[in-house]
Protein backbone atom coordinates (compact mmCIF):
# COMPACT_ATOMS: atom_id res chain seq x y z
CA UNK A 1 0.00 0.00 0.00
CA UNK A 2 1.29 3.43 -0.90
CA UNK A 3 -0.23 6.91 -1.20
CA UNK A 4 -1.24 6.32 -4.84
CA UNK A 5 -3.08 3.10 -3.96
CA UNK A 6 -4.82 4.80 -1.04
CA UNK A 7 -5.85 7.68 -3.27
CA UNK A 8 -7.34 5.27 -5.76
CA UNK A 9 -9.35 3.58 -3.00
CA UNK A 10 -10.74 6.96 -1.91
CA UNK A 11 -11.56 7.91 -5.51
CA UNK A 12 -13.34 4.63 -6.24
CA UNK A 13 -15.30 4.65 -2.99
CA UNK A 14 -16.33 8.29 -3.44
CA UNK A 15 -17.60 7.53 -6.93
CA UNK A 16 -19.34 4.35 -5.75
CA UNK A 17 -21.20 6.49 -3.22
CA UNK A 18 -22.01 9.00 -5.99
CA UNK A 19 -20.34 11.86 -4.14
CA UNK A 20 -18.62 14.81 -5.75
CA UNK A 21 -15.28 15.90 -4.33
CA UNK A 22 -16.93 19.00 -2.83
CA UNK A 23 -19.58 16.87 -1.13
CA UNK A 24 -17.02 14.53 0.41
CA UNK A 25 -14.89 17.49 1.50
CA UNK A 26 -17.87 19.11 3.23
CA UNK A 27 -18.93 15.87 4.91
CA UNK A 28 -15.38 15.20 6.15
CA UNK A 29 -14.70 18.80 7.20
CA UNK A 30 -11.73 19.26 4.87
CA UNK A 31 -11.12 21.43 1.84
CA UNK A 32 -11.74 20.33 -1.72
CA UNK A 33 -8.00 20.70 -2.42
CA UNK A 34 -7.32 18.10 0.28
CA UNK A 35 -9.61 15.59 -1.45
CA UNK A 36 -8.00 16.34 -4.82
CA UNK A 37 -4.52 15.81 -3.34
CA UNK A 38 -5.58 12.65 -1.49
CA UNK A 39 -7.07 11.07 -4.60
CA UNK A 40 -3.96 12.02 -6.57
CA UNK A 41 -1.81 10.14 -4.06
CA UNK A 42 0.06 13.08 -2.55
CA UNK A 43 2.35 11.46 0.03
CA UNK A 44 2.62 14.36 2.49
CA UNK A 45 -0.97 14.81 3.65
CA UNK A 46 -1.92 15.02 7.32
CA UNK A 47 -2.64 11.53 8.62
CA UNK A 48 -5.47 12.61 10.93
CA UNK A 49 -7.34 14.22 8.03
CA UNK A 50 -6.77 11.20 5.80
CA UNK A 51 -8.18 8.91 8.49
CA UNK A 52 -11.18 11.22 8.91
CA UNK A 53 -11.94 11.14 5.17
CA UNK A 54 -11.66 7.33 5.19
CA UNK A 55 -14.04 7.11 8.15
CA UNK A 56 -16.47 9.47 6.42
CA UNK A 57 -16.53 7.07 3.48
CA UNK A 58 -17.11 4.14 5.85
CA UNK A 59 -13.69 2.62 5.23
CA UNK A 60 -11.99 0.66 7.99
CA UNK A 61 -8.23 0.92 8.42
CA UNK A 62 -6.53 -2.16 9.84
CA UNK A 63 -2.86 -2.40 10.76
CA UNK A 64 -1.38 -5.83 11.30
CA UNK A 65 1.94 -5.80 13.12
CA UNK A 66 4.63 -8.25 12.06
CA UNK A 67 4.39 -11.69 13.63
CA UNK A 68 6.02 -11.88 17.03
CA UNK A 69 5.43 -8.23 17.93
CA UNK A 70 3.58 -7.19 21.08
Amino acid sequence: MDSKALGLIVLRERKAQKLRQAELAAAAGVGIRFIVDLEAGKPTLQLEKVLHVLATLGCVVTIVPPAGDL
